[in-house]
């Protein structure tokens, strides 16, 4: 490697000229620069790097530059969209370039390097979920014959080297890549006399050619010969390369064609709660040992992935509430509900293995008790660990575990102690203990410590949590199946996360989200804001360790909630509901802003508005019951909250005081209601740590605060809340998501999709598609205003489709819930004018699940009970009963277990038939024993004139594919 120290952009006798040339369209008041690891491309300061310039060709703009180098010279390059102060607008995401001039290049020569624009959805088949399962088989690197980079070339006066470059992930093993083209050194079309690429690692393909200027401009393509001897050639247009024939100094080309253009890979999954599974083994709740039977059965029917809830634990309060899997007590610790107590030990003892036997047939019901079935799994825990601790905890395997995770380990074991010691999360109740140090941890742990087998108990269960879902990880990916797991946007108050890293959080806030689809008031989670301030101290440590630990066991992850991360909704601790928040961050209205406006009575707007007339609206003849207990009159028939009850907790909590003495005319539930809504009766929130900053709230104009102010008023305000919420923030929002979002897609190779539902930003989905993030869509709830029911057809490649997800009602139960709606999905989705059936038959389920797999997203996935509808022996179940979580419901029950086991599922050949037909029709790919050729199952199921016809179709694909004679050319655009 040359010192680039050493060398300037000065040419000298030694200099080579090094051109770059690259095709981007920008925006009025952007430009292009390469910057990269040397000086003279500014040494990775994109200020220092080199401006290109533009000339158009055509319909493009094409950018360019040029340095000065000595011979011999190598570094690493980017090119960068940046704005008239060379401020980054944008970058090119995947690995920097390399830039290695050849041995042979002579002084005064010019070698141009042809670049193209390094997309983040570039670089999604080398995400682990493509290149470590689905692309596993394709390409064994040990056997592959791999290229160096010396170049023999004895440059002639009107010769150009020209080295061809493409990247190629999915190569079946024994295949070749060529480049075709108008050059007879490119075979004129002809295949077999091709120029053959060789491998250089990477999924990356080379191979050069002498080329005179004569030759030029050459069009030419790749394509991929396989083990068969077929040739398919690349779609699209025809590629070309040009040289200036006034000069004569650029002796050599190197292309960087990007990808190999084929038809977008296609893919299917099922999604269910890991707690939802069901198998003759289980302890009343699914097992991470289960996922092995769950991927057998997500093979035979035709799916490359399993989609899980969030996995972590969430014993924060020690009984059914903890059944939330969004409310982590931990962010690397693993649920317990999950342990298979079979698999602890090959010797678990007679009677043991009677108790185990005893609570599967107790336990074995139509829903998960929670309870019960995490007090059951650690009581045998403990009985097995006190008879095997010292072998397991002295092995080298269980060393290794806890070298590799003692900084979260030995904190959650420490906090699960003192939890179940002062029997509360709530660590204002421990004492000394309230505040983390790493002092008093290390105490806590200590081996001389009276109750260290204790601690040594939840190192053992973590440790065979790690042990069966790796197995059952491992499990999936050998048979070529993704693992997708899920990231939760919060974590709980009372977490372990909280006690040792409270200044990464907003103790005082809640997170939650603006009225939407699944709830018009809002929702409230009750999980602390993040102090990304904060974070941003150690580059998103807590972050980057939270992806890293889910690596080890997936290979692609939901993110839950990605708004969050260009701006989350911010209530206060105080709140119960989700509606009176503001944006988190976000520029506020400031007094003076409105002050300008003619806006003044800053008491009036942001205190709750509440006259006699809406009190006897609400609350009828219990109106003088309500003003007497929580409500002081300060003017004539004006009334505002005492101190006891001016907050939704304070409300709530007196409420309870008086249903507890029987004072209540009406029912608490009822008055509770009422009484938020008088508090809501606003229209803007000051803000508690700047009086002077005000936010409208959402949706002012339904209160009574806002129809009885003058038109002025209500005029101006109706456009500061239009602006706050759609206009003002879009570019915060923006730089704030490019601040955190690319930490956690680098920080592992996991493939990364994002849940996008909600009030979306307009800078969410440019930002998404800027990061190589797959979005969501579900068809019940469109992105386009103008729209009742999605279109899948007319979903883009980057997404995830599906009918249905955890946070609303089934397929089924979807369809029985509106008649009105039923009937509109009937006639304008389905395009019948009957009257629909009352029920989600199983021909309704497969067209709407047939519309999902046809869908151009990149992945159909579909939750298990949505699939189970296309067979009416599995619809006896109330529809109902299938929900998963009820997002309007802060207390719900998360308790769902499919009534039919695995073990079924996978003796039931007609349903993973009637799937895997799906899968096939739509294109989409099948796993790896399942794809290829014609299933004679499916044709010995189609009568003979349709057999007939889908062989003739295959006979003719195949056909088309081989490249057989000179007088045959594939299809080219010229």
């Amino acid at each position: 490697m040359v010192n680039p120290g050493l060398f300037s952009g000065n040419k000298s006798v030694n200099s080579v000229k090094v051109s770059f040339r690259i095709p981007y369209f920008t925006q009025w008041g952007q430009s292009l620069l390469v910057c990269g690891s040397v000086p003279v491309l500014g040494a990775w300061n994109v200020k220092r790097g080199v401006l290109l310039s533009v000339v158009h060709q055509g319909s493009e703009l094409i950018w360019g530059g040029s340095i000065t180098v000595p011979r011999g010279f190598q570094c690493q390059y980017s090119y960068y969209v940046v704005d008239d102060k060379k401020n980054v607008l944008r970058c090119e995401m995947g690995k920097k370039r390399e830039l290695i001039l050849p041995e042979g290049v002579q002084s005064g020569q010019e070698v141009e390097f042809r670049d193209l624009w390094q997309a983040a959805s570039d670089s999604l088949p080398f995400r682990s979920a493509f290149k470590d399962v689905i692309f596993r088989q394709s390409w064994d690197l040990s056997e592959a014959t791999v290229g160096d980079n010396h170049i023999n070339f004895e440059p002639e006066r009107e010769a150009v080297l020209v080295q061809f470059k493409i990247s190629c992930p999915n190569v079946e093993k024994d295949s070749s890549i060529y480049v075709i083209g108008s050059n007879t050194k490119l075979g004129q079309w002809k295949a077999e006399k091709g120029l053959k690429l060789s491998y250089f690692g990477e999924s990356v393909w080379k191979a050069e050619c002498v080329m005179q200027r004569s030759d030029f401009p050459i069009r030419y393509r790749y394509g991929k010969y396989d083990r068969s001897g077929n040739f398919s050639v690349e779609s699209g247009s025809n590629r070309e390369v040009s040289t200036n024939s006034t000069r004569n100094d650029v002796k050599y080309i190197f292309l960087s064609d990007g990808m190999l253009r084929e038809t977008p890979w296609r893919g299917a999954g099922v999604a269910i709660p890991m707690f939802s599974v069901r198998s003759e083994s289980d302890l009343g709740v699914g097992e991470f040992l289960d996922l092995k039977l769950l991927v057998d059965w997500a093979v035979a029917s035709g799916f490359h992935l399993v989609q899980l809830l969030p996995i972590n634990d969430t014993s924060v309060h020690g009984m059914w509430w903890d059944s939330y899997p969004y409310s982590s007590l931990s962010v690397f610790a693993l649920h317990p509900l999950y342990l298979r107590v079979q698999a602890l030990s090959k010797n678990i003892p007679e009677e043991i293995k009677k108790e185990i036997e005893k609570a599967k047939q107790q336990l074995d019901q139509k829903d998960v008790d929670y309870e019960a079935t995490m007090a059951t799994k650690l009581s045998i825990a403990k009985k097995v660990f006190a008879q095997e601790k010292d072998l397991i905890l002295n092995s080298s395997s269980f060393q290794q575990f806890f070298c590799e995770n003692e900084g979260w380990l030995k904190p959650y074991a420490a906090f699960c102690f003192l939890r179940d010691f002062f029997e509360t999360s709530d660590r204002s109740q421990w004492g000394r203990f309230a505040h983390y140090s790493d002092d008093k941890l290390e105490k806590l742990v200590s081996k001389d410590s009276l109750h260290y087998e204790i601690i040594c108990f939840h190192y053992y269960v973590q440790y065979h949590l790690h042990l069966q879902l790796s197995e059952a990880a491992l499990y999936a990916r050998k048979k070529g199946v993704i693992l997708k797991g899920d990231l939760p946007i919060g974590v709980d108050k009372n977490s372990v996360d909280t006690w040792v890293y409270p200044n990464l959080f907003r103790m005082n806030t809640s997170t939650g989200a603006p009225p939407d689809y699944f709830d018009k008031n809002g929702q409230n989670w009750g999980f602390p804001t993040y102090n990304w301030e904060e974070m941003s101290k150690d580059n998103y440590g807590w972050w980057r360790g939270r992806l890293t630990q889910m690596a080890k066991y997936f290979t692609a992850y939901r993110i839950d909630h990605i708004l969050g991360f260009f701006r989350i909704w911010e209530l206060p601790d105080h709140a119960m509901t989700g509606l009176v928040g503001k944006f988190r961050p976000s520029i506020p209205l400031s007094q003076e802003e409105l002050e300008r406006e003619g806006i003044w009575d800053f008491n009036r707007l942001s205190r709750p508005y509440i006259k006699r007339e809406l009190l006897e609206e609400k609350f009828g003849a219990a109106w003088t019951f309500v003003a007497t207990t929580f409500l002081n009159e300060f003017d004539k028939n004006i009334y505002e909250f005492k101190e006891d009850s001016n907050t939704e907790k304070k409300i709530a909590s007196k409420l309870k005081t008086c249903a507890e003495s029987s004072v209540l005319l009406e029912s608490e539930e009822k008055l509770r209601r009422n009484l938020f809504d008088l508090s809501q009766n606003i229209v803007l929130i000051r803000d508690p740590e700047n009086p002077r900053k005000f936010y409208p709230r959402f949706n002012l104009e339904d209160t009574s605060s806002f129809q009885d102010l003058d038109d002025h008023s209500k005029n101006v305000l109706k456009r500061l809340y239009n602006d706050y919420y759609f206009c003002r923030q879009e570019n915060l929002w923006r730089q704030n998501a490019l601040k955190t979002l690319p930490v956690l897609l680098n920080s592992s190779d996991m493939l990364a999709c994002g849940e996008d539902l909600g009030l979306i930003p307009s800078c969410v989905h440019p930002v998404m598609q800027e990061l190589g993030l797959v979005g969501l869509r579900i068809q019940r709830m469109p992105s386009e205003a103008d729209l009742e029911f999605g279109i899948p057809s007319q979903y883009s490649y980057m997404t995830v489709c599906a009918p249905s997800c955890h946070d609303c009602s089934t397929l089924r139960a979807w369809w029985e819930e509106d008649e009105d709606r039923r009937l509109r999905f009937f006639k304008n989705v389905m395009e019948s004018n009957e009257l629909p059936p009352d029920q989600c038959v199983p021909e309704v389920a497969h067209f709407i699940i047939r519309q999902h797999f046809e869908a151009p997203s990149m992945w159909a996935i579909f939750p298990l009970q949505d699939l189970l509808a296309l067979k009416e022996e599995y619809t006896t179940r109330p529809a109902t009963e299938e929900t998963i979580n009820d997002p309007t419901n802060p207390k719900h029950y998360w308790r769902y277990r499919v009534h039919v086991s695995l073990e079924s599922l996978i003796k039931d050949i007609d349903l993973q038939t009637n799937i895997k037909d799906l899968v096939r029709w739509s294109g989409r790919s099948l796993p790896k024993e399942e794809a290829s050729g014609v299933d004679a199952s499916v044709v010995a199921a189609l009568s003979v004139a349709e057999a007939v016809t889908v062989l003739s179709v295959a006979e003719a694909v195949s056909e088309k594919q081989k490249f057989s004679s000179a007088t045959e050319k594939p299809v080219l655009v010229k």
